[in-house]
C-alpha cells in the first residue's frame, strides 16, 4: 500500500512540474523558472507535509540552497516567491509551520515567508 502511495506522490509531483513548466508566463524576464523551483523542491514534499520533527532530507536542503543561489536579483526573487506560493497552494497537506522553518533549518536566508498569503510583489 505504501508503494502505491509513493508512486502516486511521484506521479503527482511529475505532473505538477510539467504543469508549472507549461504555465510559466513567457513575459517574465527573470532567469529562474517555476519549473526549476518545482524540480528543486520536489525532494521537500514529504517533509513539508510532516510536523518537521525529524531532520530535513539533504536533497531538500540542496534544492533550497540551489533556489537561493539562482534567485540573486529582485525579479528572480519575486519569481521564486510566486512559484513557491503557487506550488504550495496546489499541493494538499502542506504544513506551513514546517515549511516556514525549512530555509533556516537548511542554513538559507530567504527574504519572504513561504505561504499562500505572502505578497510576492513586495519582495526586494
Amino acid at each position: 500500500m505504501a508503494s502505491i502511495s509513493n508512486h502516486i506522490l511521484k506521479l503527482t509531483s511529475c505532473l505538477l512540474v510539467v504543469y508549472l513548466i507549461l504555465a510559466t508566463p513567457k513575459a517574465i524576464t527573470a532567469a529562474i523558472t517555476c519549473g526549476q523551483v518545482a524540480s528543486k523542491l520536489s525532494p521537500c514534499l514529504q517533509y513539508a507535509k510532516s510536523n518537521g520533527a525529524g531532520p530535513v532530507p539533504p536533497a531538500c536542503c540542496n534544492g533550497i540552497k540551489a533556489i537561493a543561489a539562482l534567485a540573486q536579483t529582485t525579479p528572480d526573487r519575486k519569481t521564486a516567491c510566486n512559484c513557491l506560493k503557487s506550488f504550495s497552494s496546489r499541493v494538499s497537506g502542506i504544513n506551513y509551520a514546517t515549511v516556514a522553518n525549512l530555509p533556516s533549518k537548511c542554513g538559507v536566508n530567504i527574504p519572504y515567508k513561504i505561504s499562500p498569503s505572502t505578497n510576492c510583489n513586495s519582495v526586494q
